[in-house]
């Protein structure tokens, strides 16, 4: 299989006579293949479709809103936070928890005062009108993915933080508890 590369290099000023279609001069490598140094490598198929050493995913979806009683004050929405990873600082490599944004205003305090080191990005703003609204829910949810993915990827976090893996990956989280 050739490999077209967009940018073609200048021949090469040599006074060697040029080659038949499909030979290379020893030591240099076609185009697309890896080399590290005088070793030319091919990446095999388990390097390049195989499972990386290290992954981590997370995505904030299915936003619900909930109204526990009558009045209209006591709605909030809730949020699924879903990790996937084999990072060994995690204690599941899947998990799915339901978060609200109170407790992300929670989580991100209590992040900020265990981690002084690190700098903890900001949550999406406080929504005082048409808080219910789709649009603005989107925006939240949005906004709550961006912070998690930050905050989960950092590498000072995730060996560091001792509320980082409950809070995206126990069902049971106790804001209170902390």
């Amino acid at each position: 299989m050739q490999r077209i590369d967009p940018r073609p290099e200048p021949p090469p000023q040599s006074t060697t006579p040029p080659q038949q279609d499909g030979q290379q001069q020893r030591g240099q490598l076609p185009t697309g293949f890896a080399s590290t140094g005088s070793n030319p490598h091919t990446q095999s198929f388990e390097e390049i479709y195989g499972v990386p050493e290290n992954f981590l995913e997370i995505e904030v979806t299915d936003p619900q809103t909930h109204q526990p009683t009558a009045s209209p004050s006591s709605r909030y929405t809730t949020y699924l936070i879903r990790l996937s990873t084999n990072i060994p600082a995690f204690k599941l490599r899947r998990s799915e928890v339901r978060r609200r944004y109170s407790d992300f205003e929670v989580f991100r305090d209590l992040l900020e005062r265990e981690s002084a080191r690190v700098s903890i990005p900001t949550l999406p703003g406080k929504v005082y009108l048409n808080r219910f609204d789709d649009s603005v829910i989107e925006e939240r949810r949005r906004g709550l993915e961006r912070f998690l993915k930050i905050v989960v990827g950092h590498p000072l976090l995730q060996t560091g933080s001792r509320v980082l893996g409950g809070f995206v990956q126990d069902p049971n989280w106790d804001r209170n508890a902390w």
